[in-house]
């Protein structure tokens, strides 16, 4: 027999309201994740070639990369908010805000020296 996984543990249903906002939580961050992968995407296929060499590539590819981890994130942090609810624990912190302003603020970094080095 197959165990039970921790999510199905005994506890009080949540809130349909709670639930739903968790989810659209959850929703909104694969929305940004997916603007991520999309950018990334563009920035490696439709931008002209720059005078760095792989510097679409040096765009494109962590913009990918970081939409994944978003992607991969937000559904390990819906299901930890799910628990919480339904075992009436302390929410976890989402650790996405931070990694999100890293990730963003070192592609803005690489994109102001490709804009120098072009300019």
């Amino acid at each position: 027999m197959m165990q039970a996984m921790a999510d199905d543990r005994p506890g009080a249903e949540p809130d349909a309201r709670f639930t739903y906002a968790n989810e659209r939580t959850f929703l909104a961050w694969n929305r940004t994740a997916l603007a991520l992968i999309v950018t990334g995407v563009a920035a490696t296929q439709l931008l002209p070639s720059l005078s760095v060499q792989f510097g679409r590539r040096l765009l494109g590819l962590p913009l990918i990369a970081l939409g994944a981890l978003v992607a991969l994130l937000s559904y390990r942090e819906w299901r930890s908010r799910q628990r919480a609810m339904r075992l009436g624990t302390t929410m976890p912190r989402s650790h996405i805000p931070t990694i999100l302003v890293i990730g963003i603020s070192g592609m803005a970094v690489i994109a102001i020296a490709l804009a120098l080095v072009e300019g």
